[in-house]
């Protein structure tokens, strides 16, 4: 599961092939939509959820709240079931589906970081991450990244910066879950479920404020 972008993409892996997923796109409702979004990939295999013997989620980078849903949930469920928790930057999977989608050779990710910035990674190609991740404006990437296609919605909402936009726009549960189990089988050891702020949360505590204790 992925919650780091707008995008809430729940996908079940055998650890052969997906098989079931979903997603939707919806920035402000991440904790609205997941759950059901897992009830419905589970009810799509035909299986209830103590068949899960491993969980894989996206650490980010990405924004705060809607990153923390995936986070908590996959937690959750992993104490629930008693199963490893697994984490994977979500600009990986990106990646990852740009490669299945036939993209070869260097490129970038980009992913929206709101205030004017984006979340961004180099890759050699899309199992190889050379460079970040790191949040940054665009315009002071432009000429590091120049040349290279730059897959996501990042790129596509910048497009001075990074001309050869390319997609996917957002990330794939399905992509991710056939990248951890490619890695798993490896016997690579996956990132711990941590989240990949890299910056602070845009929700601050107003200066001066005063606290109020009881007498």
């Amino acid at each position: 599961m992925d919650t780091a972008t707008p995008a809430v993409t729940v996908a079940l892996h055998d650890g052969t092939s997906v098989v079931a997923e979903s997603g939707q796109v919806d920035a402000r409702r991440h904790g609205e939509l997941l759950l059901p979004a897992v009830d419905r990939v589970l009810a799509e295999a035909g299986l209830k959820l103590d068949a899960v013997t491993d969980v894989v989620v996206g650490v980010g980078p990405g924004p705060y709240t809607g990153l923390r849903v995936g986070l908590v949930t996959a937690a959750t469920f992993g104490s629930a079931l008693s199963v490893p928790v697994h984490g994977l930057c979500t600009l990986d999977g990106l990646a990852y589906a740009a490669g299945r989608a036939g993209l070869e050779g260097p490129f970038a990710v980009a992913t929206d970081a709101r205030r004017k910035e984006v979340y961004w990674a180099r890759y050699e190609d899309s199992r190889t991450r050379v460079a970040g991740p790191a949040v940054d404006r665009p315009a002071d990437i432009a000429e590091q990244l120049a040349g290279l296609p730059v897959v996501g919605a990042g790129a596509v909402l910048y497009p001075e910066a990074f001309p050869d936009a390319r997609g996917p726009e957002h990330v794939s549960a399905g992509a991710l879950a056939a990248l951890a189990a490619e890695r798993l089988a490896e016997g690579a050891e996956l990132l711990p479920p941590s989240p990949l702020y890299l910056r602070r949360p845009d929700a601050q505590v107003p200066k001066n404020y005063k606290v109020v204790t009881p007498q």
